[in-house]
Formats: structure tokens, C-alpha cells, sequence
């Protein structure tokens, strides 16, 4: 199982690529990140393929007698038929969805198999979720970062023409319709990521030997922002708002991320 560790880390990295490769053709309908997101998945199903063939080579049966590897097994088979789809027919919101469940069995599997031998191995698994859960919730904390200070920007450049003070910071702020879309593209990219860090969370929350509850203040907050972020690209995507409504919704949002950030981690038994 260890020796395979490589094997487990390269697949998730790129299952998690391959993901915000369909999510961004979700948002954006970018056929270019929607043919790298299948290649991606596709090397995801060759590595698949090979530890299943591995286990079945080492073990002399079907790696399908627990309930981990037949996470793993069920994973595989839903990628499998998602590849297959997306080369038969386009169904893209099928193909996303399948994929988010398809990657939270795939972490379901990878770091709590080894939990049921109860041995220090697992206890590195645990740990290495847990790093990888703060990391990839720090970095979609950065894109909204991001995110809200090309809102800033935007809303700054817009009094300054609205107030028609033509001076050498209009030039510099850039222009609106180019601050509205790297704010947008930022939040984009940073809520496939927040949700990934929020499923591996709760799967470290429920696989380690610390105490975790669901409805601490940090765990709701978390959420919380991913259903802020959401309906924000449902706001641009569905209902086609966008320009200064949704900068000023964006620096709200931010504001809220810096209230999960610092205040609900304090006041939470677990987070630091």
C-alpha cells in the first residue's frame, strides 16, 4: 500500500486539474480546458487502471473484498462511464457532477483504506489529508483575494469616471471590463478548489482520532463561503449580472471569508 503512496498522490493531483478543467468549461463553455480536463481524467483512468491491475497481480484476486476497495472500484467505474460519455455525446453538467462524486470516493478510498489496519501508516495518510485540505483552502483563500481586489479596483475606477476625474490613476486602475473578468475568472478558479478542500475536511474530520463535529463554527463557516462563492457564479453565469453589483457582492463576500478566517477559526474546537 505505501510503496503505491506515489501512485496515490500523482492521481489526485491529476484528478483535482482535471476537475477544475471541466468546472471552468461548466462556467465558461471553454471547449480548450474541456479537452485537457478529458486528457487529464483519461491519464487518471490509465493510473486507475494500473494499481487495479497491480492489486490483482500481487494479490492473486479482485481488489473488491472491502468496503475501501470497493470505493475505489466504484470510482473507477464512474470515471470509466464519464469517459466514455464525453466521447459519444456532450453532456457536460453530467460529466462535471460525476467527476465531484467520482473525486470524493477516489479520497474517501485513498485515505481512509489504511485507517482499517489501524497502523502508523494511516496515521501519515491522516496526515497528509490534512495538510492537503489546509493547503488547497489556503490557496482558493488567495484567488479571492484576488478576486476582491480586482473588485476594489473596479469600483474605484468607476467612481473616478463617474465623477469624470480624468488624471493619470484611471489610467493606471486598467480597464473595467478587464477588472470585472480577472475577478470573475479569479473566483473561478478559487471555488472548485474551496470545495475540494471542504470534502477532503470533513473525510480528515471523520477518518482521524480527533474529535470533529460537523456543525463547529469553522465547518459551517467554510460551507458558508462555498455557498457565498456559488451563488456569485450563479449571479454572472445564469442570471448575467456582473460590473459594479457583483463587485460590490464580491467585496462583501471576501469580507465574510476574512470573518470565517479569523473569527470562526477562534472560536472553533478543532481548527486552529
Amino acid at each position: 500500500m505505501y510503496e503505491l503512496k506515489w501512485l496515490y498522490e500523482l492521481i489526485i493531483i491529476l484528478y483535482c486539474l482535471s476537475i477544475i478543467g471541466y468546472f471552468i468549461d461548466f462556467i465558461q463553455s471553454n471547449r480548450k480546458a474541456n479537452r485537457i480536463a478529458f486528457w487529464l481524467l483519461s491519464m487518471v483512468w490509465g493510473l486507475q487502471t494500473l494499481f487495479l491491475l497491480i492489486q490483482m497481480l500481487g494479490n492473486s484476486e479482485f481488489p473488491i473484498s472491502t468496503i475501501y476497495d470497493g470505493l475505489y472500484f466504484y470510482a473507477w467505474i464512474l470515471i470509466t462511464f464519464s469517459l466514455v460519455i464525453n466521447r459519444l455525446f456532450r453532456i457536460d453538467f453530467f460529466i462535471f457532477f460525476t467527476n465531484v462524486l467520482a473525486f470524493f470516493l477516489m479520497v474517501l478510498h485513498i485515505f481512509t483504506r489504511a485507517s482499517a489496519n489501524a497502523t502508523e501508516q494511516s496515521l501519515r495518510l491522516v496526515s497528509e489529508l490534512l495538510v492537503t485540505h489546509i493547503t488547497l483552502a489556503i490557496v482558493s483563500y488567495g484567488f479571492f483575494t484576488f478576486s476582491a481586489i480586482f473588485s476594489l479596483m473596479y469600483l474605484l475606477q468607476y467612481r473616478l469616471l463617474k465623477q469624470k476625474k480624468w488624471n493619470k490613476w484611471l489610467l493606471r486602475l486598467g480597464d473595467l471590463g478587464q477588472l470585472d473578468s480577472f475577478s470573475y475568472i479569479a473566483v473561478v478558479l478559487g471555488t472548485p478548489l474551496l470545495l475540494i478542500a471542504n470534502i477532503l475536511g470533513v473525510i480528515w474530520g471523520y477518518t482521524s482520532s480527533d474529535e470533529f463535529y460537523i456543525f463547529d463554527s469553522k465547518t459551517i463557516g467554510s460551507f458558508s463561503v462555498l455557498i457565498i462563492y456559488l451563488v456569485y457564479l450563479g449571479l454572472r453565469v445564469v442570471r448575467g449580472y456582473q460590473g459594479r453589483a457583483m463587485s460590490w457582492y464580491n467585496t462583501g463576500a471576501f469580507l465574510f471569508l476574512l470573518v470565517n478566517f479569523f473569527l470562526f477559526g477562534t472560536l472553533s474546537n478543532f481548527h486552529f
